[in-house]
């Protein structure tokens, strides 16, 4: 083992090791430090659409072959069969009273249903990470990265040629230099720590606690009813399934191993009603409150302890310094909800690679890394402000919906528009730094903090109507499909010209991306 690197990489997590096979194939040496030890469980499980359309092409564009097949359903069985997951076809809500059982709902009001792709074969899926980061792992010893794990780090310090620090292990203590350090180690993470960095509030985003677990035993609910002859757009459990009430809201992500992640993010005053602190009892608890939650718990059984986080959202308040950077990941954390952080770090992989790649040794690269450091903050501030709206109206659901379907048009236009090589329409997360969709976002989620009237509702309904309409590609803005959206290749085909294409090209990027379902495999 060297004792002086190009990078070192704090946390061998999906987004440390996949920056490490990066900045190796740059020609960069590497080494990859891990405070545990693989396999182990780790919260932030399930991808989007935008996440694995980032994965596949940090794959192709750095020569990753096994990286890419991980990005669809289906390549994912063909080419990891062993390999545990879930298939997400979209994302799924549930609207609940806390204490009364669900009343029908033939009209489908409390329920939302968002189609991520058209079939399984393309479809999404929940990453099983204690399966997932071991590999990734494996791959980045394969390209010559040294990985050390089990490793204390001690005194930190960073100079004018690089970062030195001490390694503890097994016994031994060593020490290492490197030019460049990489923060991959989550939130309130290594570098915060290690350099005292300050935490900054997110304006107006309300204090969250979380409680998690892993399941075995899970049942299957019953399927969503069918609506005057019309089908669900898919399975509605095969997706990131949201159980929503006033002031939380929970999770139920289903793997391919017979086991289930489920837990609860709320706000403070929820989290002390149910004492999530006491863990197990805690989760029982709510679960009495939801009648529909108890029978599919009813036989499940937790397979790990239960984690109890009394502080869910994190802002850092330095991203990066001189002589090293923090992911995404690691700069800060929001919630769970609408599986916002896999996008986030990997636009964040993509950005620090670009930088390492063109910028190192240049005059640039501080210029740059404080460009990355300025985008990686907005991101998660603008974040932050779409999931304050949404917590402030759990109990307004209707509401709720139309503030979902805004991350949606965001989603799937930033989506559409890098599949057609035009990501310079949509260059930021949710679109906040767009000169008319950002404002018009903005705007309308601070007014979703403070409704007052069902007036109030109404208007901003309407507000949102207007806002999304211009950028949505997918159908949402389509009154008679409230409630079910599912993935539609004329409704891309029709919105052509919002991403200034044709139908042609839009067609074409169909054919690319394997959309219908009569193509080989």
């Amino acid at each position: 083992m060297k004792q002086i690197y190009d990078i070192a990489i704090f946390g061998s997590g999906f987004a440390g090791s996949l920056m490490a096979m990066i900045a190796k194939r740059q020609g960069h040496s590497v080494v990859l430090l891990e405070r545990g030890k693989h396999p182990r469980m780790m919260i932030g499980e399930s991808s989007t659409p935008l996440a694995n359309l980032l994965l596949d092409q940090l794959a192709a564009s750095y020569d990753l072959p096994a990286i890419a097949p991980l990005s669809k359903w289906g390549s994912w069985q063909r080419a990891f069969p062993q390999l545990a997951c879930g298939l997400k076809r979209g994302f799924t809500f549930y609207h609940h009273t806390l204490g009364l059982p669900d009343s029908p709902d033939p009209e489908h009001l409390r329920q939302l249903l968002v189609a991520a792709s058209p079939r399984d074969e393309i479809a999404d899926t929940h990453w099983y990470r204690a399966d997932f980061d071991w590999l990734l792992v494996q791959q980045a010893q394969a390209l010559g990265v040294d990985y050390i794990d089990e490793a204390r780090i001690d005194h930190f310090s960073e100079g004018e040629d690089g970062v030195t620090f001490d390694i503890a292990r097994e016994q031994e203590t060593y020490r290492l230099q490197a030019r460049f350090a990489i923060d991959a180690t989550g939130p309130r993470g290594f570098l915060h720590r290690a350099l005292r960095l300050s935490e900054v509030p997110m304006p107006e985003y309300p204090a969250t606690q979380a409680l998690y677990c892993h399941f075995s035993g899970v049942s299957l609910p019953s399927t969503p009813s069918n609506r005057g002859g019309e089908a669900p757009p898919y399975p509605a459990e095969q997706a990131a399934v949201h159980h929503l009430f006033e002031g939380g809201w929970i999770w139920v992500l289903r793997f391919n191993n017979g086991i289930t992640s489920a837990g609860v993010a709320a706000k403070g005053e929820t989290a002390i009603r149910f004492r999530l602190s006491e863990g197990e009892p805690a989760w029982r608890r709510l679960l009495d409150s939801i009648p529909a939650l108890r029978e599919q718990f009813t036989t499940a059984h937790a397979t790990l302890p239960f984690t109890w986080v009394p502080r869910l959202s994190f802002l850092s308040g330095r991203v990066s310094g001189r002589r090293w950077a923090m992911l995404p990941s690691a700069a800060g954390f929001i919630d769970p909800l609408l599986s916002t952080g896999f996008p986030l770090t990997l636009l964040g992989v993509s950005r620090l690679a670009t930088i390492l790649g063109g910028a190192w040794d240049s005059a640039s690269f501080q210029s740059e890394l404080q460009t990355y450091s300025a985008q990686t903050t907005d991101e998660l501030l603008a974040t932050s402000r779409l999931l304050a709206a949404l917590y402030a109206n759990m109990g307004n659901f209707r509401v709720f919906k139309a503030i979902a379907l805004m991350y949606f048009t965001a989603a799937t236009y930033s989506e559409t528009a890098r599949r057609l090589g035009k990501q310079s329409l949509a260059p930021s997360f949710l679109l906040h730094d767009h000169p008319h969709f950002g404002p018009a976002c903005k705007e309308i989620l601070a007014q979703a903090l403070h409704l007052k009237s069902q007036q109030d509702s109404i208007l901003l309904l309407q507000d949102i109507q207007q806002a999304i309409e211009p950028f949505d590609v997918a159908g949402l803005s389509t009154p008679c499909k409230e409630g079910w959206y599912p993935a539609k290749a004329e409704d891309l085909l029709q919105s052509a010209a919002k991403v200034n294409s044709t139908r042609r090209e839009i067609e074409e990027m169909l054919q690319t991306c394997r959309f219908y379902d009569n193509e080989p495999q």
